[in-house]
């Protein structure tokens, strides 16, 4: 793997992050893109490495990804917490397809850019296992998130439907931090990361989760996931390390979180794919 691990790992609160860029601005933050060995040190004291510039050609894709509509939510599943990882790569030394993964940030209601946001994503890897919770998604030690639901909803997904109560973040059981991280949105509400295609477990289809944070006090405005077509999913799943993992039986069909929107508009490229999607966030949450 092209890992780019110089400056990546940070570990930093999003409230401090967050604070830091307002007092040096988004564009001091992202002046130093491009630049292998450039760090930007907030008015906390944190140093912070910035996301990657965003290709031009990038933003075109954006168009048709979704709409202004509000971005459907869901619960964050049993396997949240905040990993404190401000990072565009999150493989660290996971195995398995290249997937560069853009997303866009817009309020619902002004149909434009959120920038400041922050977006945070975790997934499984090729095995269907979870950093910070690899006992309890095998279904070892009593939890169970490669089989029969935990407390607190379906493995990954919250409760059925996507629409039931909110699961407790998580007390992580072990130092495992892979396949987690967050960007800071910038002026065009964009974030990249790099990481791998997604794998799977028992009762669930292949998906991402996502959470966008806005404001001081890191308000979730949205928690929602994404989501893969069922031929590409294929395609990758064919090949090693996914191919060891054997036994799919939840697909986007039967999935009881799934829904069209939140499926990533994928492009293959050198390496992998790309997959690119629009959030429209209700970013003062009165329910538009």
């Amino acid at each position: 793997m092209d890992h780019d691990d110089h400056h990546e790992g940070q570990r930093v609160s999003r409230r401090r992050i967050i604070a830091g860029i307002g007092s040096i601005g988004l564009a001091g933050l992202l002046a130093a893109c491009g630049r292998d060995d450039a760090t930007v040190t907030t008015s906390t004291g944190e140093t912070v490495a910035p996301q990657a510039t965003t290709a031009n050609d990038l933003t075109s894709l954006f168009s048709g990804a979704n709409t202004c509509a509000l971005t459907a939510s869901t619960t964050q599943g049993p396997y949240y917490f905040d990993a404190d990882r401000i990072r565009g790569d999150i493989r660290e030394d996971r195995e398995g397809t290249r997937l560069r993964l853009a997303i866009r940030v817009q309020d619902s209601e002004q149909c434009g850019p959120l920038a400041n946001a922050v977006v945070e994503i975790w997934h499984c890897d090729a095995a269907g296992l979870y950093s910070g919770a690899e006992a309890q998604s095998s279904g070892a030690g009593g939890a169970a998130g490669g089989g029969a639901p935990p407390a607190g909803g379906a493995p990954g997904g919250g409760a059925p439907g996507g629409g039931g109560g909110q699961a407790a973040d998580l007390t992580p059981v072990d130092d495992k931090r892979y396949l987690r991280g967050a960007q800071v949105t910038n002026a065009d509400g964009i974030v990249e990361f790099t990481t791998i295609w997604p794998g799977w477990y028992r009762g669930r289809t292949v998906h991402i989760h996502a959470m966008v944070h806005v404001g001081d006090n890191n308000n979730r405005v949205l928690t929602t996931q994404l989501m893969f077509d069922e031929s590409l999913n294929s395609r990758v799943f064919a090949a090693q390390p996914y191919a060891a993992h054997t036994g799919r039986d939840t697909f986007n069909d039967d999935d009881s979180i799934y829904q069209d929107s939140m499926l990533l508009k994928v492009t293959e490229e050198q390496g992998g794919y790309l997959g690119v999607i629009v959030f429209s966030a209700d970013s003062d949450r009165d329910g538009t």
